[in-house]
């Protein structure tokens, strides 16, 4: 068996493919009517499809003449569990700036406006 010529994380990397998966998130559809949410040709939208295809990220299946496409959510275990990693270093940050506002000195002038601004 070949390997696969996309992995997951390149087939996210663009952003119509990252809408295509939104749309399939919802249900089965054919190519007309995914090609429909999009200002591109039907054949871009099959090599979107391809690429996501090559991933594991979509499946297809011929229903009478037509190729219907659906999501396969199992596949993007892979970047979950690597964003996961980084989730640390956001919690870190977000930690952070709770302390440093609700520490605040009360000569930080900008943090003052903005607490006076909320009330």
């Amino acid at each position: 068996m070949a390997a696969a010529k996309h992995d997951v994380f390149q087939a996210i990397a663009d952003p119509t493919r990252r809408d295509v998966l939104r749309l399939l998130a919802y249900k089965e559809l054919p190519i007309s009517e995914i090609t429909s949410h999009f200002p591109i040709s039907r054949t871009a939208v099959v090599k979107h499809l391809h690429i996501l295809s090559e991933a594991s990220l979509v499946k297809s299946r011929k229903v009478g003449r037509e190729k219907r496409y659906t999501l396969q959510p199992e596949t993007l275990t892979e970047v979950n569990e690597w964003l996961s990693f980084f989730e640390q270093f956001w919690d870190n940050k977000m930690s952070i700036l709770q302390h440093l506002v609700e520490n605040e000195d009360t000569e930080n002038e900008p943090l003052s406006l903005l607490k006076e601004q909320k009330k």
